[in-house]
């Protein structure tokens, strides 16, 4: 009998799956990415089943801020795959867990992202405060609602965006970019603990000026509350927020499901899938171009993590670490 025990963060059970149905995938994924692996496994598992009639396959998802769902991870949750939206969170499952190898990035193209996307702000009809761009949301008055970048990829990206494009626009002046993201930080006035906590926050509760999550998140908004009239703004100046993913070799090994983790992941990478995955509004390298031109992307000048801050490494110490950028400023904009 395979078990697998998933995240106490989404309230899920303990999941036992007798022999006879072998083939099983748990997939441990961040928070805004359940309707769009709603949309994703039903395509893999009638492929998988037509070429392995004799094995039935049955995906399960785990959802939650990546930061968690990777603490889930290390403390014996038996996921699979993992398909996470930053680098920190898959390779602390080497660092910490060994549950994968050094040299994870290079097992598939594109430093194992077959996809990304950028970060937008989502507005109220009529965009009264006039929100055009990151520097906008850092005047005061402004109400800002967004994931709380210790525990979401989705926050920490926005954190990031605004940074390095702040950066830009005051010549690299880092006193100016404090400043700035000071203001960001008194004009806080939700940080959720995921990315769908926030949009919830910023719909159902009706609170905040400006949301700030990923594009694909923001342009689902749009589409299901279209009465709203909410407005998608996505700064020309951003990040590009690759979306890492990984099979995780110590449970595919002892659960006998490396092949199949292996081809599910590889099927992202398909033509199929990335079709799906641009009508999710995430940005693709192999969709076809027809499917592209119909969601409208807006040209970014796309700056990396990499570029901007040396590494995830770097980026993870000097802002997010303990006495890092993100709890200075806060420590001194609560002391205003």
């Amino acid at each position: 009998m395979k078990r697998r025990y998933r995240s106490s963060v989404v309230g899920l059970l303990l999941l036992a799956a007798p022999s006879a149905f072998p083939a099983q995938l748990l997939n441990s994924s961040y928070d805004v990415s359940r309707e769009l692996y709603e949309q994703l496994n039903p395509v893999f598992i009638q492929q998988w089943n037509t070429q392995h009639p004799q094995d039935k396959l049955t995906i399960h998802q785990s959802h939650g801020g990546s930061s968690k769902q990777a603490l889930a991870l290390l403390q014996g949750m038996r996921a699979d795959v993992v398909t996470f939206n930053q680098v920190p969170d898959v390779q602390i499952l080497h660092d910490r867990g060994q549950l994968i190898p050094s040299n994870w990035q290079q097992r598939l193209a594109n430093n194992s992202s077959p996809y990304y996307s950028t970060m937008a702000l989502v507005v109220r009809r009529g965009n009264p405060l006039h929100i055009a761009d990151w520097q906008d949301v850092v005047k005061p008055g402004v109400k800002l609602i967004y994931p709380n970048p210790k525990t979401s990829g989705n926050g920490r990206y926005a954190w990031l965006a605004a940074w390095g494009a702040l950066s830009f626009s005051h010549d690299q002046d880092v006193s100016a970019v404090r400043k700035a993201m000071r203001q960001w930080v008194i004009n806080t006035q939700v940080a959720d603990i995921g990315g769908r906590g926030a949009t919830q926050s910023f719909v159902n509760q009706k609170l905040g000026d400006v949301l700030i999550t990923f594009e694909a998140e923001a342009r689902a908004l749009q589409q299901h509350y279209p009465d709203q009239h909410y407005q998608v703004i996505i700064p020309r100046t951003n990040i590009k927020a690759e979306f890492p993913v990984t099979w995780l070799d110590r449970n595919t090994e002892r659960d006998h499901s490396t092949a199949v983790a292996k081809a599910y992941l590889h099927f992202l990478y398909q033509s199929e899938a990335q079709n799906i995955l641009t009508r999710f509004y995430y940005r693709t390298y192999h969709a076809t171009p027809s499917i592209v031109a119909q969601q409208h992307f807006a040209p970014i000048h796309f700056f990396t993590v990499e570029q901007q801050f040396g590494s995830w490494q770097q980026a993870m110490q000097s802002h997010f670490a303990p006495q890092g950028e993100f709890d200075t400023l806060q420590a001194a904009g609560s002391s205003l």
